[in-house]
């Protein structure tokens, strides 16, 4: 039996509540929601005679569940939109309390499907942080990334090429979504290099070979399907010009890697792209599981002066350095930043064995104590 992690998200409903659940497919939802609900009814749309059923004759679901009092969990709730009118009479009519889980929301949005009008919580599960995990090599979680899957893999580039594969054969292929497949994988190599760097759609396109247009909707195509994200640039006024344009990172430093087809190591640049977004992943299951509503930004000026991540309205303003050794030009990025606006805290997570604390307040923390301090709530209070 393998191992089994103890994640840290939880879902408690009131009475008269439900809950969607969103992520990635193999982020372990389905597992998640069978452990934590073992009562429930579960309805798992991936099976291909239930949601035949369901697609077909979703009023079903009504005279099915007309008289159950248990939790209803419905898996990839996506697939079959329309069920989600018989959610909203069964909540509202029943009483009934629904989990929904869903690993792409561009089936809803397209078909203006009934969201529940704020009857359902809105949850959402990543993949694996350091706090379920433990410690980890990062040249190690690099290569095979965080999907549970995955970091216990004896084999996790096979897994890897599998996962990308089902990817363009279920999610993409299925739907009917791209008619160009081998320029969709192409561009998903492009994306991959580019993750973590201003986006800039005419160069995307160029080297995918495909139309701007093309690649702003395979951007948009990532995030629906919950593979990719934006991070938007700091836009309160300054008295210097910011940038408007934001970055576009996937969701797991592993996929990353394997589509960028790089296997990064200590010292080079791909290992420093990697420790950031490895560290922004960390900075957004925080965000997922304990606090909503933090903002999570980054600072750059038209001048290129940049520093990696702000939290809240310069709360915390973060530095993420792979060097084992930070000097004063690592540190000027945030003394810039530092002279122009009035931060809480201003930290340097980089991989220097000792913590310490500079003249001027900037924080300089090992990237373990940095991801047990921010667990902790020392960083985000």
């Amino acid at each position: 039996m393998g191992r089994i992690f103890s994640r840290i998200l939880e879902i408690s409903l009131p009475p008269g509540r439900s809950a969607f659940l969103w992520g990635p497919r193999k982020v372990g939802k389905t597992h998640w929601v069978s452990r934590h609900f073992p009562d429930a009814v579960f309805i798992d749309l991936l099976k291909s005679d239930v949601f035949a059923e369901y697609a077909a004759r979703p009023w079903l679901l009504r005279e099915r569940l007309n008289d159950v009092s248990e939790i209803v969990v419905i898996d990839e709730v996506q697939m079959a939109p329309d069920l989600l009118n018989e959610i909203h009479w069964l909540i509202e009519n029943r009483g009934v309390q629904f989990i929904l889980t869903g690993s792409s929301a561009r089936k809803l949005r397209r078909g203006h499907a009934n969201l529940l009008g704020g009857r359902a919580w809105r949850y959402t599960m990543g993949p694996l942080c350091r706090p379920e995990v433990g410690d980890y090599d990062l040249e190690d979680v690099m290569l095979r990334g965080l999907l549970p899957s995955h970091f216990l893999s004896p084999e996790p580039l096979r897994d890897l090429r599998a996962y990308i594969g089902d990817y363009l054969k279920e999610e993409i292929a299925t739907e009917a979504l791209i008619r160009n497949l081998p320029a969709f994988a192409e561009f998903l190599r492009v994306a991959a290099v580019s993750s973590g760097a201003l986006l800039n759609y005419t160069n995307v396109a160029r080297e995918a070979g495909v139309s701007a247009k093309v690649v702003r909707g395979y951007f948009q195509m990532l995030e629906d399907t919950l593979l990719g994200f934006r991070l938007q640039p700091w836009r309160r006024r300054v008295d210097r010009r910011l940038v408007e344009t934001e970055k576009f990172y996937l969701f797991d430093v592993g996929v990353t890697n394997y589509l960028a087809r790089r296997r990064p190591s200590e010292g080079t640049p791909e290992f420093g792209q990697a420790f950031e977004q490895l560290i922004l992943m960390e900075l957004r299951a925080f965000q997922a599981y304990r606090d909503p509503e933090l903002e999570i930004s980054f600072w750059r000026t038209s001048s290129g002066i940049e520093v990696d991540f702000i939290l809240g309205p310069m709360d915390v303003a973060i530095e993420v350095k792979a060097k084992n050794r930070i000097s004063s030009r690592d540190l000027a990025p945030l003394r810039s930043l530092v002279q122009e606006q009035s931060i809480g805290m201003g930290i340097v997570v980089s991989l220097e064995r000792e913590a310490r604390r500079l003249s001027d307040g900037i924080r300089i923390l090992p990237w373990r104590l940095f991801l047990d301090m921010l667990w902790s709530g020392e960083i985000v209070r």
